[in-house]
């Protein structure tokens, strides 16, 4: 018996703006201290050390933006991943599923498939192996696994799953699955808690590649027909595998409860199980949510960076950049980052969605970008900016390079500030150290690279009619990026 986690790692995380925005969203986020979402996910599924048996390394889908995010967080935790697909396009998580199914049973192979957000925080990863352990028979034995968690509240914002009868004495209980249920009222969601009958639907599953691809072509088979054109069309990259764009994208977007799991469980509901999973899960959804999981001061304050809080109790105080201070305040979320400041009632925490729905009307970059961008060869901030210029701080990992490219608008000046930068400037290539600089003219074609084992980071000065990010040609780059 194999079993490989799947990791989705393309969600957007907007109710955690402004930490989480869309090219940096809160799967890379260190929400909580230590690893970051994604990386914790990495963390208790990885094959060293786990209890679960036929344990595999991991695979991921992702999109194209976020590929190399992905690789890097898993190697700075030294779980690296067995495949990365690349969506070119998001279509929630039936397609995922199927497209990354489809890989291995094309392969000859038929592994149980664990597959779970990336963004999910789980405090207890023994008690979520455990859980692991107790459904893996069941999914070996063809059925369509799903956990879930033993709800401590009357919570609104999550559906729920209601139990059948019990499949066996396995501790963490596992029980038929009666029914799902959509989002409830309050009211509803007292008498489901008071009831013990009833799980928070947390969005992961145990189960064979080849029944997933039994049940998808049963319950919507237009969604195996396109994903299997993007699997077949696909093309490998090294670690990456590109789905086909065209045949992606005329895919159905549908989640897997509703394409299968909710119509399978009134259908055919032998074939479903639930397993209760009790360790400390949290979707991490809402400031809020990240308050009620966090280590808290005396005073009931969540909070990170430099921070004073007066007089003030049950908050959420992040400071990224500089001092936030607090005098009288009361279940408040306060977040600074160095571009923006976003101040909330925690009773208001899941409404920060409409400040992100403002910001894509006015077609603000602060709904998709912080001040430090990160690219594959390492990051760039701005530091200052006016008419006709601006000035940035640009970080090169070493060995990395930029591509090969010229501006039609801007020129730019290049200050070493530390390690050594290799510089291809039209026919001329030439090595700075630090405290050395040159000059980029406009239409000039050229590279910067890091031939180093440090390190690379310069002050780009650039100036010139127009200096946004689209005034890029790029004629060579290691990164395939357009």
């Amino acid at each position: 018996m194999q079993i490989i986690p799947l990791i989705l790692a393309g969600g957007g995380g907007t109710r955690l703006w402004p930490l989480s925005r869309g090219h940096y969203p809160k799967q890379f986020l260190a929400v909580t201290p230590g690893a970051t979402l994604l990386q914790g996910t990495l963390q208790r599924v990885g094959a060293k050390g786990s209890t679960v048996a036929g344990l595999q390394p991991p695979a991921v889908v992702c999109n194209e933006e976020h590929r190399f995010l992905v690789g890097e967080q898993a190697r700075q935790a030294g779980l690296p991943f067995e495949r990365i697909l690349l969506e070119p396009i998001g279509r929630n998580t039936a397609p995922a599923l199927t497209c990354a199914a489809l890989t291995y049973t094309q392969e000859g192979a038929d592994p149980q498939l664990l597959m779970m957000p990336a963004d999910h925080l789980v405090q207890d990863a023994a008690a979520f192996q455990r859980a692991v352990m107790t459904g893996a028979p069941y999914a070996e034995a063809g059925k369509l696994v799903t956990f879930g968690v033993v709800p401590t509240c009357p919570e609104t914002g999550y559906g729920y799953i209601q139990l059948g009868h019990a499949l066996g004495k396995d501790a963490p209980a596992v029980n038929a699955i009666a029914a799902f249920k959509e989002k409830p009222t309050v009211g509803v969601a007292e008498q489901y808690l008071q009831s013990g009958e009833y799980r928070w639907n947390a969005g992961i599953f145990l189960l064979k590649a080849s029944t997933w691809l039994a049940a998808i072509e049963r319950f919507a088979p237009d969604i195996l027909k396109a994903c299997r054109l993007a699997v077949e069309q696909g093309s490998r990259d090294g670690e990456f595998f590109r789905l086909n764009k065209d045949a992606f994208a005329a895919c159905p977007s549908d989640s897997i409860d509703y394409a299968v799991m909710e119509r399978i469980a009134a259908a055919d509901p032998a074939s479903c199980a639930v397993v209760s999973l009790d360790a400390g899960w949290s979707d991490v959804g809402s400031w809020s949510s990240l308050w009620e999981v966090s280590a808290k001061t005396d005073s009931h304050n969540v909070t990170r960076g430099d921070v004073c809080a007066i007089d003030s109790h049950n908050n959420l105080i992040f400071a990224e950049s500089r001092l936030v201070a607090a005098v009288g305040c009361e279940d408040m979320v306060i977040v600074e980052t160095p571009d923006a400041v976003m101040v909330a009632p925690k009773a208001r925490a899941q409404d920060v969605k409409a400040i992100v729905d403002w910001l894509a009307e006015q077609g603000r970059e602060e709904r998709l970008m912080h001040r430090r961008v990160y690219r594959p060869w390492g990051t760039y901030e701005g530091v200052d900016a006016g008419e006709r210029f601006q000035v940035k701080r640009i970080a090169v990992k070493p060995g990395a390079s930029l591509s090969l490219q010229m501006h039609h608008h801007r020129a730019e000046h290049w200050i070493v500030v530390r390690g050594t930068a290799k510089v291809t400037r039209g026919d001329e290539v030439f090595l700075l150290s630090e405290n050395q600089s040159c000059y980029i003219p406009l239409g000039s074609t050229h590279r910067l690279e890091n031939p180093g084992t440090i390190p690379l980071e310069i002050i780009e000065v650039q100036s010139g009619a127009y200096l946004g990010e689209d005034d890029i040609v790029r004629f060579e780059d290691k990164y395939q990026r357009a």
